[in-house]
């Protein structure tokens, strides 16, 4: 298992429960999953030889980055090395680096954005330059993951900062610059199945977003999503073709597309792994797929063909505790009118602890499971969840 942070301990559980021994990797020894591995090695996920010695070393049978983009090259590496259940590691580098996966789409005939990428903020500053003309922007890293990075720009004057953040939380040190595209309805966030370079499953959410903070990283996704069905179709339909190109085998997606005023469908991004934020974990309250499951089985050689399209029930949704300013802690808020609605939650926080403002994944204070009685009352309370909870800071 790459990674043990408390987006992996649900994974870790699973693996623990299902009898498998279990390996946990990465440079973090505080990471919280590691206490519920059998071992813990103290590699980097993202560093591919290394994790190959280590594999080859215990004869590991299966590997999974789960929930975690940077890892998922190097368990497609050492799978594809050690002739281990996996994912080409070719396709797995073109989806999780954002640049190669734009251009893997405009070759293949997709919608893409108006791009480019740049190692150099001098070519960038022309390029963007010229492209908000028309457009709006979007500046973010090649490679990073949970929405770390990303900005919109309407005018050049912030642009170096903009780009330097970018390229501070890329690993390859490279940031794409691309048009904006106005969505006409809330951005597509979910995870999905692969098998056998089918979409065999999906479950498509809502995107929520705090935008008193970065407007751009997921503050919460409900499901099921609102879109029309037969434009979901559309989608799954340009997703399967998508993996079907790249000859994709096996494992747990994370999909975000959007859609434009005139039905145009924009894939922004298939991550070959599954997603943060509890979606795997939501998504089983929603349809009873265990997605955790078929990510950790499915890495070990195990049958998915029983994995098939469920219709979601009922009205559920992840929320992840953040604050809208840096300071202390002075006190977690849960109102008596959302505590109803709570399924489960954890708290990672507590009062006098220093916070930063929400701005990506590695700034989550907490996570809860929501149920709601119908689509309305789900839209209506995940859009205002900081009037029900929220972190006081001093």
């Amino acid at each position: 298992m790459l990674g043990g942070s408390h987006f992996q301990v649900p994974a870790i559980k699973y693996a623990k429960k299902a009898g498998y021994h279990v390996i946990t990797a990465d440079y973090l020894p505080n990471n919280p999953g590691h206490k519920y591995a059998d071992e813990y090695y103290n590699v980097s996920t993202i560093d591919k030889k290394k994790v190959l010695e280590l594999a080859k070393k215990i004869k590991i049978d299966g590997i999974v980055s789960y929930a975690s983009d940077p890892g998922a090259p190097t368990a497609a590496y050492v799978s594809e090395k050690l002739n281990l259940p996996g994912n080409p590691y070719d396709s797995v580098v073109i989806l999780q680096r954002k640049d190669f996966f734009k251009t893997f789409l405009n070759e293949n005939g997709f919608n893409i954005p108006k791009y480019r990428s740049f190692i150099k903020i001098e070519k960038g500053i022309k390029y963007a330059t010229e492209l908000l003309k028309s457009y709006p922007i979007v500046v973010k890293p090649v490679d990073s993951s949970g929405s770390k990075g990303v900005t919109k720009l309407d005018s050049i004057n912030h642009f170096n900062s903009a780009f330097n953040l970018a390229m501070n939380y890329s690993i390859s040190k490279c940031v794409v610059i691309e048009q904006f595209i106005n969505k006409s309805i809330y951005e597509m966030d979910g995870d999905g199945f692969v098998w056998n370079g089918k979409l065999a499953f999906r479950c498509f959410g809502n995107q929520h977003n705090d935008l008193k903070c970065n407007p751009h990283v997921p503050a919460g996704i409900s499901f099921p999503y609102i879109q029309d069905k037969y434009l979901q179709q559309k989608a799954h339909n340009i997703v399967e073709k998508i993996l079907t190109k790249l000859n994709m085998k096996v494992g747990g997606l994370n999909i975000e597309y959007l859609t434009d005023n005139d039905n145009n469908i924009y894939i922004l991004e298939i991550g070959p792994r599954s997603g943060g934020n509890l979606i795997p974990e939501v998504i089983k309250y929603s349809t009873g797929i265990d997605l955790i499951k078929y990510s950790v089985d499915g890495a070990l050689g195990k049958d998915c063909s029983d994995l098939g399209m469920i219709e979601p029930k009922g009205f559920y949704a992840s929320y992840i505790l953040h604050s809208q300013k840096e300071g202390v802690v002075k006190n977690i808020v849960i109102s008596d009118e959302i505590k109803s609605h709570i399924v489960e939650y954890k708290i990672l926080i507590t009062k006098g602890d220093y916070v930063n403002k929400f701005n990506g994944s590695n700034d989550t204070l907490g996570t809860f499971i929501l149920k709601f009685e119908n689509k309305e009352q789900m839209i209506n309370m995940m859009d205002r969840m900081n009037n029900y909870i929220y972190v006081a800071i001093k």
